[in-house]
């Protein structure tokens, strides 16, 4: 049998219980125990009724120690919600504090703060690095209206990591912009893709095309490989995070987001690139036809794809170590990018890893770059 919902106080329902019994308060304090004093404040909602109470009231009254405690629950419940003070930015708070990395971007001196558990201090940090008047417009919170216009869904770290990507982007000097200059800049691009060392030389052919261009480590849980925004017409920037230390991850996802400069992707909406390995690499229906071009274009610089296609006919399901060095020789490039896309083709990634060299240490002593130990000096 339910509980009738009459009763607001385990002290009523006691009550109640007594005088169906037809006892007083001073009999039921002897036959528990108890003082007559205590018995009155627990009827009177005084004093609350504990498990132990509870369970002895249901040996007497024969009735579940439960109702008790429920009833126990509710008013206690009840009692708080009268004095308690609504505080609204508790709820921001949590997302805040909850959704971003706070820790790391304190350490990676994205925030202004000596330690993430200095709440105002923090809050006070990320308005400036979001830009917001108040916490409230903070862009990751469900309501705050939405400055950052990316073309899929974003997380709010990976929100985050854009917003320092815009930041440094903006003070970037390059030349003046020319889509000519883009095009031919691709063609100085392909003549690196024999020796990893090269790579020292991309930061300086983008900014002689007027891509402004950003190396930001990437953080915990963002995935994010590349972004291609435009900070006005006449200014695009590529970020990336070389995620994966890989020549054939790095040339990959360069050429991909030149592709989305060439085609004037991200004027309108920031390209975020996240997860670009497997699938989401390739040019299937499920993916976005922009996608789908520049994933194309990355695979066609980093080896031609006809070319490919003849070499895997000719060697599969057999690649020996020497043909795939020897079929990069042909091609002029490093046997890195063969094995990439191999891989690719065959879904295994596991296969041929001793040719896929790192890369990142050769090009971040030339290139504007956040993380890996280093903060850039905004403002300076």
């Amino acid at each position: 049998m339910s509980l009738p919902t009459q009763y607001k106080t385990p002290g009523q329902y006691i009550h109640d219980l007594i005088e169906k019994r037809e006892w007083t308060q001073r009999i039921l304090a002897t036959v528990i125990g108890l003082d007559e004093s205590t018995m009155n404040k627990i009827i009177a909602g005084k004093r609350p009724v504990d498990a132990e109470m509870a369970l002895t009231l249901s040996e007497v009254f024969d009735v579940p120690a439960e109702d008790f405690m429920d009833l126990q629950k509710t008013y206690e419940l009840a009692q708080a919600r009268i004095v308690a003070r609504p505080d609204p930015g508790r709820t921001n708070r949590a997302h805040l504090f909850g959704a971003l990395p706070i820790s790391d971007m304190i350490k990676r001196g994205w925030l202004d703060a000596s330690d993430a558990r200095n709440v105002p201090e923090v809050e006070k940090a990320l308005m400036i690095f979001f830009g917001a008047a108040t916490t409230e417009e903070i862009e990751i919170l469900p309501h705050a209206a939405k400055k950052t216009n990316v073309a899929s869904e974003s997380t709010p770290v990976q929100l985050a990591w854009l917003y320092r990507a815009k930041q440094i982007a903006g003070e970037l000097l390059v030349s003046k912009y020319s889509p000519k200059a883009v095009e031919e800049a691709v063609s100085k691009l392909s003549a690196l893709r024999g020796s990893p060392e090269d790579i020292k030389k991309v930061p300086r052919i983008l900014q002689d095309c007027g891509i402004r261009f950003v190396l930001i480590e990437a953080l915990p849980g963002s995935k994010i490989d590349g972004v291609c925004f435009w900070i006005n017409d006449k200014s695009p920037v590529i970020a990336m995070s070389i995620r994966y230390d890989r020549i054939d991850n790095f040339w990959f996802v360069l050429r991909h987001e030149i592709e989305h400069v060439l085609r004037l992707d991200g004027r309108t909406a920031m390209m975020l690139d996240a997860d670009l390995e497997g699938e989401r690499a390739g040019t299937g229906s499920n993916i976005p036809e922009e996608e789908r071009a520049a994933n194309s274009a990355a695979a066609e610089f980093c080896v031609s794809q006809a070319s490919m296609k003849q070499f895997v006919d000719r060697k599969a399901p057999f690649f020996a170590e020497r043909d795939i060095i020897g079929f990069a020789r042909t091609l002029k490039i490093h046997p890195g990018l063969v094995a990439g896309q191999l891989q690719h083709r065959i879904n295994r990634y596991d296969r041929f890893r001793q040719h896929l060299v790192k890369v990142r240490s050769f090009i971040t002593p030339y290139a504007c770059k956040d993380g890996w130990g280093d903060v850039y000096p905004l403002g300076i």
